[in-house]
Protein backbone atom coordinates (compact mmCIF):
# COMPACT_ATOMS: atom_id res chain seq x y z
CA UNK A 1 0.00 0.00 0.00
CA UNK A 2 0.96 3.87 -0.23
CA UNK A 3 1.71 6.27 2.02
CA UNK A 4 0.42 9.61 1.41
CA UNK A 5 2.50 13.11 2.09
CA UNK A 6 5.71 11.48 1.97
CA UNK A 7 8.59 12.55 -0.04
CA UNK A 8 7.90 13.66 -3.47
CA UNK A 9 4.83 14.68 -5.42
CA UNK A 10 1.75 13.56 -2.62
CA UNK A 11 0.20 10.93 -5.36
CA UNK A 12 -2.11 9.83 -3.59
CA UNK A 13 -3.32 11.86 -0.99
CA UNK A 14 -6.99 12.63 -1.38
CA UNK A 15 -8.26 16.12 -1.15
CA UNK A 16 -9.91 19.08 -2.00
CA UNK A 17 -9.96 20.71 -5.55
CA UNK A 18 -7.32 23.55 -6.10
CA UNK A 19 -6.63 24.54 -9.79
CA UNK A 20 -8.40 24.30 -13.07
CA UNK A 21 -5.97 25.24 -16.11
CA UNK A 22 -7.60 26.59 -19.20
CA UNK A 23 -7.85 24.21 -22.00
CA UNK A 24 -5.51 24.31 -24.98
CA UNK A 25 -6.67 23.55 -28.38
CA UNK A 26 -4.75 23.09 -31.64
CA UNK A 27 -5.51 21.65 -35.10
CA UNK A 28 -4.35 18.14 -35.88
CA UNK A 29 -5.13 17.02 -39.26
CA UNK A 30 -9.27 16.70 -39.53
CA UNK A 31 -9.06 16.45 -35.86
CA UNK A 32 -9.11 19.21 -33.22
CA UNK A 33 -6.64 18.57 -29.99
CA UNK A 34 -7.33 19.76 -26.31
CA UNK A 35 -5.49 19.51 -23.52
CA UNK A 36 -6.06 20.40 -19.75
CA UNK A 37 -5.28 19.77 -16.32
CA UNK A 38 -7.49 20.16 -12.93
CA UNK A 39 -5.27 19.69 -9.59
CA UNK A 40 -7.33 17.47 -7.13
CA UNK A 41 -7.54 14.86 -5.06
CA UNK A 42 -3.12 15.64 -4.48
CA UNK A 43 -2.24 15.33 -7.73
CA UNK A 44 -2.96 16.43 -11.20
CA UNK A 45 -5.28 15.23 -13.60
CA UNK A 46 -4.85 15.75 -17.57
CA UNK A 47 -7.14 15.01 -20.36
CA UNK A 48 -5.54 14.72 -23.80
CA UNK A 49 -8.12 15.09 -26.28
CA UNK A 50 -9.21 14.86 -30.22
CA UNK A 51 -12.68 15.09 -32.28
CA UNK A 52 -13.63 17.33 -34.88
CA UNK A 53 -16.02 19.62 -32.70
CA UNK A 54 -14.46 22.17 -30.56
CA UNK A 55 -17.30 22.97 -28.37
CA UNK A 56 -17.99 18.75 -28.09
CA UNK A 57 -14.52 18.20 -26.62
CA UNK A 58 -14.60 21.05 -24.09
CA UNK A 59 -17.90 20.49 -22.98
CA UNK A 60 -16.65 16.53 -22.73
CA UNK A 61 -13.49 17.85 -20.72
CA UNK A 62 -15.31 19.99 -18.44
CA UNK A 63 -17.54 17.11 -17.23
CA UNK A 64 -14.76 14.83 -16.82
CA UNK A 65 -13.21 17.26 -14.63
CA UNK A 66 -16.90 17.59 -12.66
CA UNK A 67 -16.60 14.12 -12.43
CA UNK A 68 -13.65 14.55 -10.57
CA UNK A 69 -14.78 16.80 -8.18
CA UNK A 70 -17.66 14.53 -7.26
CA UNK A 71 -15.63 11.49 -6.97
CA UNK A 72 -13.40 13.37 -4.22
CA UNK A 73 -16.37 14.44 -2.29
CA UNK A 74 -17.12 11.14 -1.90
CA UNK A 75 -14.04 9.38 -0.91
CA UNK A 76 -12.51 12.14 0.35
CA UNK A 77 -10.59 11.55 4.09
CA UNK A 78 -9.98 15.14 4.41
CA UNK A 79 -13.56 15.85 3.91
CA UNK A 80 -15.55 15.60 6.74
CA UNK A 81 -18.70 15.75 5.18
CA UNK A 82 -17.69 12.78 2.66
CA UNK A 83 -19.06 9.06 2.84
CA UNK A 84 -15.80 7.85 3.35
CA UNK A 85 -15.57 10.11 6.65
CA UNK A 86 -18.48 8.66 7.63
CA UNK A 87 -18.23 5.26 7.30
CA UNK A 88 -14.62 5.87 9.13
CA UNK A 89 -16.24 7.93 12.19
CA UNK A 90 -19.01 5.48 12.49
CA UNK A 91 -18.79 2.05 11.16
CA UNK A 92 -16.79 0.96 14.54
CA UNK A 93 -20.58 1.46 16.28
CA UNK A 94 -23.11 0.44 14.29
CA UNK A 95 -23.63 -0.59 10.36
CA UNK A 96 -23.30 2.48 8.39
CA UNK A 97 -25.75 2.68 5.37
CA UNK A 98 -23.84 3.58 1.55
CA UNK A 99 -24.55 4.57 -1.21
CA UNK A 100 -24.71 2.18 -4.09
CA UNK A 101 -21.23 3.43 -5.71
CA UNK A 102 -19.05 3.12 -2.33
CA UNK A 103 -20.92 -0.13 -1.18
CA UNK A 104 -19.00 -1.45 -5.02
CA UNK A 105 -15.72 -0.04 -4.30
CA UNK A 106 -15.84 -1.32 -1.37
CA UNK A 107 -16.41 -4.38 -2.67
CA UNK A 108 -13.67 -4.67 -5.39
CA UNK A 109 -11.33 -3.52 -2.49
CA UNK A 110 -12.19 -6.96 -0.43
CA UNK A 111 -11.52 -9.12 -3.05
CA UNK A 112 -8.67 -7.56 -4.20
CA UNK A 113 -7.41 -8.53 -0.63
CA UNK A 114 -8.67 -11.56 -0.67
CA UNK A 115 -6.82 -12.16 -4.19
CA UNK A 116 -3.76 -10.90 -2.60
CA UNK A 117 -3.43 -12.58 0.38
CA UNK A 118 -3.96 -9.41 2.33
CA UNK A 119 -0.78 -7.64 0.44
CA UNK A 120 -3.72 -5.02 -0.71
CA UNK A 121 -5.28 -3.44 2.02
CA UNK A 122 -7.69 -0.03 2.41
CA UNK A 123 -7.21 -0.66 6.34
CA UNK A 124 -4.11 0.41 6.09
CA UNK A 125 -4.82 4.19 8.27
CA UNK A 126 -3.72 3.21 11.68
CA UNK A 127 -0.14 2.09 10.11
CA UNK A 128 -0.16 5.34 8.00
CA UNK A 129 -0.09 7.52 11.14
CA UNK A 130 2.29 5.51 13.12
CA UNK A 131 4.43 5.89 10.05
CA UNK A 132 3.63 9.56 9.79
CA UNK A 133 2.73 10.25 6.88
CA UNK A 134 -0.92 11.87 7.63
CA UNK A 135 -0.11 15.54 7.18
CA UNK A 136 3.81 14.50 7.76
CA UNK A 137 7.07 13.41 6.05
CA UNK A 138 7.46 10.62 7.21
CA UNK A 139 9.52 8.72 10.27
CA UNK A 140 10.22 5.54 11.25
CA UNK A 141 8.07 4.22 14.47
CA UNK A 142 8.84 2.00 17.57
CA UNK A 143 7.85 -1.79 17.10
CA UNK A 144 5.23 -1.25 19.74
CA UNK A 145 3.66 1.35 17.96
CA UNK A 146 3.73 -1.12 14.83
CA UNK A 147 2.33 -3.98 16.63
CA UNK A 148 -0.50 -1.71 18.35
CA UNK A 149 -1.55 -0.38 14.53
CA UNK A 150 -1.71 -4.03 13.08
CA UNK A 151 -4.04 -4.95 15.65
CA UNK A 152 -6.77 -2.80 14.15
CA UNK A 153 -5.36 -3.46 10.22
CA UNK A 154 -6.81 -5.91 8.49
CA UNK A 155 -9.25 -6.49 5.48
CA UNK A 156 -10.68 -8.81 7.67
CA UNK A 157 -12.20 -5.99 9.82
CA UNK A 158 -14.74 -4.49 7.14
CA UNK A 159 -17.80 -5.93 7.55
CA UNK A 160 -20.39 -6.13 4.03
CA UNK A 161 -23.97 -6.80 3.91
CA UNK A 162 -25.03 -6.89 0.49
CA UNK A 163 -28.59 -7.09 1.34
CA UNK A 164 -28.75 -3.78 3.73
CA UNK A 165 -26.08 -1.98 1.60
CA UNK A 166 -24.20 -1.40 4.86
CA UNK A 167 -20.49 -1.58 6.08
CA UNK A 168 -19.67 -2.32 9.29
CA UNK A 169 -16.30 -2.15 11.53
CA UNK A 170 -14.97 -5.61 13.88
CA UNK A 171 -13.33 -3.82 16.17
CA UNK A 172 -12.59 0.12 17.03
CA UNK A 173 -9.90 1.53 15.71
CA UNK A 174 -9.84 0.40 11.55
CA UNK A 175 -9.94 3.35 9.47
CA UNK A 176 -9.91 2.69 5.64
CA UNK A 177 -8.03 4.59 2.94
CA UNK A 178 -8.71 5.20 -0.11
CA UNK A 179 -5.15 5.86 -1.02
CA UNK A 180 -4.73 2.97 -3.38
CA UNK A 181 -7.81 2.72 -5.41
CA UNK A 182 -8.76 6.58 -5.86
CA UNK A 183 -6.71 7.80 -8.50
CA UNK A 184 -7.49 4.80 -10.63
CA UNK A 185 -11.39 4.66 -10.04
CA UNK A 186 -11.44 8.62 -10.87
CA UNK A 187 -9.79 8.17 -13.89
CA UNK A 188 -12.08 5.37 -15.26
CA UNK A 189 -15.12 7.55 -14.16
CA UNK A 190 -13.89 10.18 -16.29
CA UNK A 191 -13.54 7.79 -19.52
CA UNK A 192 -16.93 6.66 -18.76
CA UNK A 193 -17.75 10.63 -18.88
CA UNK A 194 -15.85 11.39 -22.01
CA UNK A 195 -17.04 7.92 -23.72
CA UNK A 196 -21.11 9.08 -22.94
CA UNK A 197 -19.62 12.61 -24.57
CA UNK A 198 -19.06 11.10 -27.63
CA UNK A 199 -15.33 11.34 -27.31
CA UNK A 200 -13.64 8.51 -28.89
CA UNK A 201 -9.71 9.43 -28.22
CA UNK A 202 -8.37 10.89 -25.50
CA UNK A 203 -5.61 10.19 -23.00
CA UNK A 204 -6.48 10.54 -19.52
CA UNK A 205 -3.96 10.78 -16.52
CA UNK A 206 -3.82 10.63 -12.54
CA UNK A 207 -0.72 11.84 -11.75
CA UNK A 208 1.03 10.40 -14.10
CA UNK A 209 1.09 7.10 -12.65
CA UNK A 210 -2.43 6.04 -13.31
CA UNK A 211 -3.00 6.42 -16.72
CA UNK A 212 -5.97 5.21 -19.19
CA UNK A 213 -5.45 5.39 -23.36
CA UNK A 214 -9.06 5.71 -24.99
CA UNK A 215 -9.17 4.60 -28.53
CA UNK A 216 -5.84 6.45 -30.32
CA UNK A 217 -4.42 9.93 -31.62
CA UNK A 218 -4.93 10.63 -35.41
CA UNK A 219 -3.43 7.92 -37.57
CA UNK A 220 -1.74 6.36 -34.48
CA UNK A 221 -1.66 3.01 -33.39
CA UNK A 222 -2.45 4.01 -29.98
CA UNK A 223 -1.52 6.09 -26.96
CA UNK A 224 2.85 5.77 -26.32
CA UNK A 225 3.16 6.14 -22.71
CA UNK A 226 6.37 5.38 -20.86
CA UNK A 227 7.66 3.73 -17.45
CA UNK A 228 10.54 5.40 -15.52
CA UNK A 229 13.56 3.77 -14.32
CA UNK A 230 13.41 3.75 -11.14
CA UNK A 231 17.14 4.05 -10.55
CA UNK A 232 16.78 7.75 -12.50
CA UNK A 233 13.24 8.74 -13.09
CA UNK A 234 14.14 11.10 -15.33
CA UNK A 235 14.59 8.56 -17.88
CA UNK A 236 12.68 6.37 -19.33
CA UNK A 237 12.80 2.28 -19.15
CA UNK A 238 10.13 1.10 -20.86
CA UNK A 239 7.66 2.63 -23.39
CA UNK A 240 4.24 0.89 -23.72
CA UNK A 241 1.20 1.42 -26.49
CA UNK A 242 -2.44 1.98 -24.92
CA UNK A 243 -5.26 1.32 -26.89
CA UNK A 244 -8.61 1.26 -24.60
CA UNK A 245 -6.34 0.18 -21.58
CA UNK A 246 -4.91 1.51 -18.93
CA UNK A 247 -1.28 1.66 -17.09
CA UNK A 248 -0.59 2.05 -13.66
CA UNK A 249 2.90 2.31 -11.62
CA UNK A 250 3.75 2.28 -8.49
CA UNK A 251 7.29 2.51 -7.49
CA UNK A 252 9.73 3.13 -4.48
CA UNK A 253 11.40 6.56 -5.77
CA UNK A 254 7.80 8.27 -5.36
CA UNK A 255 7.49 8.68 -2.19
CA UNK A 256 10.62 8.00 0.88
CA UNK A 257 12.49 8.86 3.68
CA UNK A 258 15.76 7.85 5.25
CA UNK A 259 16.48 6.71 8.77
CA UNK A 260 19.40 5.40 10.31
CA UNK A 261 21.32 5.51 6.23
CA UNK A 262 18.48 3.18 4.92
CA UNK A 263 15.35 4.54 2.77
CA UNK A 264 11.89 3.63 3.78
CA UNK A 265 9.40 3.59 1.06
CA UNK A 266 5.62 4.34 1.05
CA UNK A 267 4.68 1.03 -0.48
CA UNK A 268 4.37 -1.29 2.63
CA UNK A 269 3.41 -4.48 3.33
CA UNK A 270 -0.22 -4.48 5.34
CA UNK A 271 0.72 -7.40 6.56
CA UNK A 272 4.18 -6.86 8.92
CA UNK A 273 3.61 -3.05 8.77
CA UNK A 274 6.69 -2.36 7.06
CA UNK A 275 8.18 -1.28 3.48
CA UNK A 276 8.36 -3.81 1.05
CA UNK A 277 11.97 -4.37 -0.07
CA UNK A 278 12.93 -6.20 -3.38
CA UNK A 279 11.23 -4.55 -5.56
CA UNK A 280 11.55 -1.15 -7.29
CA UNK A 281 8.76 -0.15 -9.44
CA UNK A 282 5.64 -2.56 -10.80
CA UNK A 283 3.81 -1.33 -14.07
CA UNK A 284 0.18 -2.71 -14.91
CA UNK A 285 -1.42 -3.12 -18.00
CA UNK A 286 -5.51 -4.07 -17.61
CA UNK A 287 -8.74 -2.80 -18.79
CA UNK A 288 -9.68 -1.07 -15.93
CA UNK A 289 -7.43 1.95 -14.15
CA UNK A 290 -9.14 0.80 -10.70
CA UNK A 291 -8.06 -2.73 -11.32
CA UNK A 292 -4.44 -1.49 -13.00
CA UNK A 293 -3.51 0.52 -9.76
CA UNK A 294 -5.02 -2.13 -7.47
CA UNK A 295 -3.00 -4.52 -8.38
CA UNK A 296 0.43 -2.97 -8.54
CA UNK A 297 0.70 -3.38 -4.81
CA UNK A 298 0.72 -7.06 -3.95
CA UNK A 299 2.95 -7.50 -7.27
CA UNK A 300 4.96 -4.78 -5.50
CA UNK A 301 5.08 -6.35 -2.21
CA UNK A 302 5.02 -10.37 -2.97
CA UNK A 303 7.79 -9.74 -5.47
CA UNK A 304 7.92 -11.52 -9.17
CA UNK A 305 7.73 -14.77 -8.45
CA UNK A 306 4.17 -14.33 -6.90
CA UNK A 307 3.17 -12.21 -9.62
CA UNK A 308 3.83 -14.31 -12.50
CA UNK A 309 1.83 -17.17 -10.57
CA UNK A 310 -0.97 -14.90 -9.59
CA UNK A 311 -0.66 -12.82 -12.66
CA UNK A 312 -4.99 -11.41 -13.71
CA UNK A 313 -6.38 -13.15 -16.82
CA UNK A 314 -5.38 -10.10 -19.77
CA UNK A 315 -3.23 -8.32 -17.22
CA UNK A 316 0.70 -7.48 -18.67
CA UNK A 317 2.96 -6.70 -16.01
CA UNK A 318 6.47 -4.95 -15.83
CA UNK A 319 8.19 -5.57 -12.90
CA UNK A 320 11.93 -3.73 -11.96
CA UNK A 321 13.48 -5.44 -8.95
CA UNK A 322 17.42 -4.72 -7.18
CA UNK A 323 19.30 -7.93 -8.52
CA UNK A 324 22.50 -6.99 -9.34
CA UNK A 325 21.47 -4.03 -10.17
CA UNK A 326 18.81 -3.40 -11.84
CA UNK A 327 16.87 -5.98 -13.08
CA UNK A 328 12.89 -4.60 -15.25
CA UNK A 329 11.51 -7.58 -17.76
CA UNK A 330 7.55 -8.38 -18.29
CA UNK A 331 6.45 -11.30 -16.41
CA UNK A 332 6.06 -14.16 -19.39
Amino acid sequence: MEFPGAKKSPVMRLCVLVLLLAPLAVRAADQLRISSSLDAMGTTFTVIAYDESRSRLESAVDQAFEEVRRVNSVLSIYRKDSEWSRINREAAGNPVPVSGEVFRLLAACAEYSRASGGAFDITVGPLLKVWGFYKGSGRLPHRAEIRSALAVTGYENIVLDPDSQTVRFRVDGVVIDPGGIGKGYAVDRMVSVLKKAGIGSALISGGGSSIYGLGAPPGKPGWKVTVKDPKSPAKTIEEVLLRDESMSTSGNYEKFFYAGGKMYSHIFDPRTGYPAEGVLSVSVVAPLTLDSEAWTKPYFVRGREWAAANRQDGFQVFLCEERMGVACAWLQ
